[in-house]
């Protein structure tokens, strides 16, 4: 590994370690929480692992199982303050190393199709990148699945229709393998390499040979992905399970229009200008430079039919995210890096360090040159604009559920027992116990509020989870489905969640549970619940107090606005 590479895989792991704030609860929840589950036997499982037909496959979370059973049999885990620090530092330094192959082999795909002079470019672009900072280096499945996509993109061979090539089939191999294990860990990510695929076959249709091949190859390595992860989820479900076909008819129906619908510009309007900032107006331009079909934007062409694709692909789904076109970004910012340097033709390249790139025998990059790029400095300040932004969204917008987390990790043992901390927040607004750790507050020690999609196919307009009913009118839930008075003992709630995944008994013609609660020791709640006519005079009435505050006002949006509060019940002889 060259001294730059070693720079880069320090950066990215540098952000995990630093990012302290929440973006998706994806990140705790379908990645990190059921690999904890697996080893320490704990743990909150949402709906998607628990229902009848679970979506979600076992084999992304397994790359955090050794982390954990590391820290397990080595009783490191244990160690206090020490141990918590390691469960969530050492996963995080692995997803740091992942994101990092993102950096890397996008400037190999630069190098080997657009020219070893726009590889300096491309690397400033993905470096400096706002949404890179923000989701790469996250324990979310886009990011694996993004760093997976960006290896089968450098060895994909975009000019294909002006040359051919001897390596081609053992290139293409790497190609399909990477795409095979991106789609593993998001089956979505099938939709670029659908179009990928089909169009390089038309391609190869004149070497019949090659395009036998080249089948055959996505033939075995598909199947043999398929198979694995059939084994694998059968193996985590003691059930034969092919998750990424329950996925696909359980996203069929209402279930992810629950979660949201956008319209059908969502992506062009909102998504790119988010993944791009600053590099969008380059991107646009190298995508216009790069529309007519010639020998010298072939490569050029196909990356732009891709991303095209896929954005017009992704926008036939209701439901919508910033997220769910990340593996494309490495592709945009190949356009963006050739109009970056094209309208830079004055410029010479600014070095940060000795070892440049070269090209070896075999044609391939070099060690990796980390330079200012050579281009205007003007762009140069325009591309950088972007890194107070990322510092915030890493160090601080919405880190106080992050530091909730050492909060209730500084509690002592005694008070985490029973029915001791309730959260009155939209559901999966904290991490699980994969942060936490502490198995005290297991069998009703913590309770949230439930948010359970329509698994039922229940008429979407009508239907409402636990956290709707809540919020719909926090007071008389309250005064519902709370004792009068507080139990100093504070006994565990009888029934205060919705069962993910689980189906609610008939009740008056109507599936609802019957969620009923003990008032515990502390309450957990966003500044926005405050804000509801009587919900505080109702807690100080029945002798909470606030004890512990983070957060802005202003930070979040909706119900999750106006920071975090712990309320504590207090007795006479209490702080």
């Amino acid at each position: 590994m060259d001294g730059s590479t070693r720079v880069i895989v320090f950066v990215r792991i540098l952000i995990a370690l630093c990012t302290r704030t929440i973006f998706q609860p994806d990140e705790y929840f379908q990645a990190l929480e059921p690999a904890y589950n697996l080893v320490f036997g704990h743990g909150q499982l949402t709906w998607e692992w628990l229902a009848p037909r679970p979506i979600r496959s076992i084999f992304y979370p397994l790359l955090n199982v050794p982390v954990y059973w590391i820290l397990k049999t080595s009783r490191v885990s244990d160690f206090g303050r020490l141990g918590d620090m390691c469960l969530t530092a050492v996963p995080k330094i692995m997803h740091g190393a992942f994101a990092a192959i993102t950096d890397i082999y996008t400037a190999k795909l630069a190098f080997r199709f657009i020219g070893a002079e726009y590889v300096s470019t491309v690397t400033f672009l993905s470096l400096t990148s706002f949404f890179h900072a923000l989701c790469l280096s996250r324990s979310l499945s886009n990011s694996l699945e993004t760093s997976l996509s960006v290896i089968a993109f450098a060895y994909y061979p975009w000019d294909a229709s002006s040359r051919s090539s001897s390596h081609l089939i053992s290139r293409l191999r790497i190609t399909i393998i990477c795409s095979a294990l991106a789609c593993m860990v998001r089956p979505t990510n099938a939709v670029i390499w659908i179009y990928s695929y089909a169009k390089l076959a038309w391609f190869l249709r004149s070497s019949r040979r090659t395009l036998l091949a080249f089948v055959s190859d996505i033939l075995t390595i598909g199947s043999s992905a398929g198979l694995v992860l059939l084994v694998v989820d059968s193996w985590y479900y003691s059930a034969p399970t092919l998750t990424p076909y329950n996925f696909l008819i359980t996203n069929l129906s209402s279930v992810s229009l629950f979660y949201g619908s956008s319209p059908w510009h969502y992506y062009l309007t909102q998504g790119l200008p988010i993944l791009c900032t600053t590099a969008l107006p380059f991107a646009l331009h190298g995508a216009y430079t790069a529309r007519h079909l010639t020998r010298e934007t072939v490569a050029l062409h196909n990356i732009l039919g891709v991303v095209m694709w896929s954005i017009g692909v992704y926008s036939f789904a209701g439901h919508k995210e910033w997220r769910f076109i990340h593996p494309i970004l490495p592709l945009l910012y190949i356009l963006a890096a050739k109009s970056l340097v094209d309208l830079s033709p004055d410029e010479k390249p600014k070095k940060m360090k000795t070892k440049t790139n070269t090209r070896n025998s075999r044609g391939k990059l070099g060690a990796l040159q980390l330079s200012l790029p050579p281009i205007r400095s003007a762009y140069i300040a325009l591309l950088l604009s972007t890194i107070p932004a990322s510092f915030f969204v890493i160090l601080f917008y919405c880190s106080a559920p992050i530091s909730l987390v050492s909060y209730i990790q500084g509690l002592p043992d005694a008070e985490l027992r029973d029915g001791s901390i309730g959260l009155l927040m939209p559901c999966h607004s904290i991490p699980g116990q994969a942060y936490i750790h502490r198995p005290s507050l297991e069998h009703g020690g913590m309770w949230a509020l439930g948010c359970e999609p329509p698994l039922q196919k229940q008429d979407l307009s009508v239907y409402q989870d636990q956290t709707d009913v809540f919020f719909a009118d926090p007071l008389a839930y309250l005064v519902q489905r709370f004792p009068v008075a507080v139990d100093p003992t504070f006994p565990p709630s009888p029934f205060p969640s919705s069962i993910p995944g689980g189906v609610p008994p008939s009740h008056a013609g109507a599936q609802t549970y019957p969620w009923v609660h003990e008032w515990p020791r502390r309450l957990v709640l966003f500044g926005a619940l405050l804000e509801e006519q009587g919900v505080r005079e109702l807690l100080e009435e029945k002798g909470y107090k606030e004890v512990w505050r983070r957060g802005y006002d202003w930070e979040g949006e909706g119900k999750r606005k106006g920071g975090v509060r712990v309320w504590k019940w207090m007795d006479n002889s209490a702080y």
